[in-house]
C-alpha cells in the first residue's frame, strides 16, 4: 500500500461507530456475509452495557492510510479466562482489513503491544470478545452464509494472519446434517433405541417453558456453571458470570424457539441441556442492515422475512453433567432436535462449534449422519 499506515485507538462513540461500519466496505458485494445491526454492535462494545467489561477490558483500533480507514482490530484482556486457565493470554477480535499485509501487520502490532503492556505473553484469536461470543477464523467453506452467531471472513484473512506468524491453536468444527439424511438415520430403529436410553437412564427430557424463564435460567446455570459442568474441561471454556448469562438469555429469547431448548432432568434436577436456535441469519441478510438505512425499516423487513425464510437451525450447545455422561443423553437430545427440525419443515441443521479434540461429542454428532462442512481456526502468537 502506498502511503503510511497509521493506527489509532477509538476514544469516542463516533469512532466506535466508524470501527463497526468499516465492515460494509470489506464485504461490499459479498453474497454470503450477514451484516449486523449497528445498534447491537454499538451496545456490544459499550463498556457500560456489556457485562464482559465488569471483569475484563478491551481497546478498539482503526488503521488509516491517507485519512481513509483501511482496517480495524480489537485487543482484549479477558481476566476470567486467565484466572480460570492460569494463563497470561491476550486476545484479538474485530479484525477486518483490506488485502494488504502492511495494514494487517500494523493492526496486529497494535493489538500485540496493547496486551503485552498488560502482562500477556500470548496473543490468541480471533475472539470477539471471548469464546462465548463469535470466535474463530473461517479457513474453509466460504461458499455459504454463516449460521446465526457464527462469523464469516474473506479467504485472504488466513494468509495475512499466518504470514504475521500466528500458529494454529485449535480448530472448531461446524457439522451439517440435512433433514433428508436425518430422516434416514433416525428411522424407527433409532427412535426405539432413544426410548430405551431414556428408560434405562431414568431421566426425563422436556422442552423449555418461557413462562418460567427465571427457573429455566437456573437450570442452565446448574448444568453450565457447576463444578461438574458439561463444558468445564473444554479447551478455552470460561463460565459466564450470572450477569453475562442473563444478558445472553435476554438477547436470545427474542428469536429463540422453546421447542429447540431441551432440558434433561433426573429426580427433578437438571442434568443436561441442549439449545438450538432458528437460523435468523437468512432473513437478516435479506433485510440487509446498513448504516445508511434507518434501523426501524430494517427491523420491519427482518420481521417480514423471518416468517418466510427461516428454514434451518443451529445447535449452539449440548452437554450433560459429568456424572451422567455415557448414558446416551447427548444422543437423545440431538435426536429430538433433529426430529423437531424435520417436523417444522426445515432443510437441516448445523451443530457448532465443536472442538476438534472433543471426540465424545464428535462421535455423537457423526452418528446423526452429519459431516464437517466448515472449519474455524483459533491462532496463537507468542509475544513473551
Amino acid at each position: 500500500m502506498s502511503g503510511n499506515v497509521v493506527v489509532s485507538e477509538c476514544r469516542t462513540p463516533a469512532e466506535r461507530r466508524q470501527f463497526i461500519t468499516f465492515q460494509w466496505e470489506i464485504y461490499k458485494g459479498n453474497p454470503y456475509w450477514v451484516p449486523p445491526l449497528v445498534s447491537e454492535r454499538m451496545a456490544f462494545y459499550d463498556k457500560s452495557k456489556n457485562p464482559f467489561f465488569a471483569h475484563s477490558d478491551a481497546a478498539l483500533f482503526i488503521a488509516r492510510c491517507d485519512g481513509r480507514i483501511v482496517g480495524t482490530i480489537a485487543a482484549i484482556v479477558n481476566n476470567r479466562h486467565n484466572e480460570f486457565h492460569h494463563e497470561r493470554t491476550g486476545f484479538f477480535g474485530g479484525f477486518e482489513t483490506v488485502d494488504d499485509f502492511q495494514v494487517a501487520s500494523a493492526l496486529f502490532d497494535a493489538a500485540r503491544d496493547w496486551v503485552k503492556a498488560r502482562g500477556m505473553n500470548v496473543l490468541r484469536g480471533p475472539a470477539t470478545l471471548s469464546l462465548n461470543d463469535e470466535c474463530g477464523l473461517l479457513i474453509d467453506g466460504f461458499d455459504s452464509e454463516p449460521m446465526v452467531l457464527m462469523p464469516y471472513n474473506p479467504p485472504y484473512y488466513v494468509r495475512l494472519v499466518e504470514r504475521y506468524g500466528f500458529k494454529k491453536a485449535m480448530d472448531l468444527w461446524a457439522w451439517w446434517v440435512s433433514s433428508d439424511t436425518a430422516r434416514k438415520v433416525i428411522g424407527d430403529r433409532l427412535e426405539r433405541l432413544a426410548q430405551l436410553i431414556e428408560k434405562r437412564g431414568r431421566f426425563t427430557l422436556r422442552t423449555a417453558d418461557f413462562r418460567r424463564l427465571p427457573q429455566e435460567v437456573q437450570a442452565l446455570k446448574a448444568v453450565y456453571a457447576s463444578e461438574s459442568g458439561a463444558w468445564r474441561e473444554n479447551w478455552g471454556h470460561v463460565p459466564m458470570t450470572d450477569q453475562e448469562l442473563e444478558h445472553v438469555v435476554n438477547n436470545l429469547k427474542q428469536f429463540a424457539d422453546p421447542d429447540f431448548i431441551l432440558i434433561a432432568e433426573a429426580q427433578g434436577k437438571p442434568i443436561g441441556i441442549a439449545v438450538a436456535l432458528p437460523n435468523v441469519n437468512r432473513p437478516l441478510r435479506k433485510a440487509y442492515p446498513n448504516p445508511k438505512t434507518p434501523e426501524w425499516w430494517t427491523l420491519l423487513k427482518f420481521l417480514y422475512y423471518r416468517r418466510k425464510l427461516v428454514n434451518s437451525v443451529r445447535v449452539i450447545l449440548a452437554g450433560v453433567l459429568k456424572e451422567y455422561r455415557g448414558l446416551g443423553i447427548e444422543a437423545l437430545m440431538m435426536l429430538r432436535i433433529l426430529q423437531t427440525s424435520i417436523r417444522k419443515g426445515y432443510i437441516g441443521g448445523e451443530m457448532s462449534w465443536i472442538l476438534e479434540t472433543n471426540d465424545a461429542m464428535n462421535r455423537v454428532i457423526e452418528q446423526t449422519g452429519a459431516r464437517v462442512y466448515k472449519t474455524y481456526r483459533m491462532y496463537d502468537l507468542s509475544i513473551g
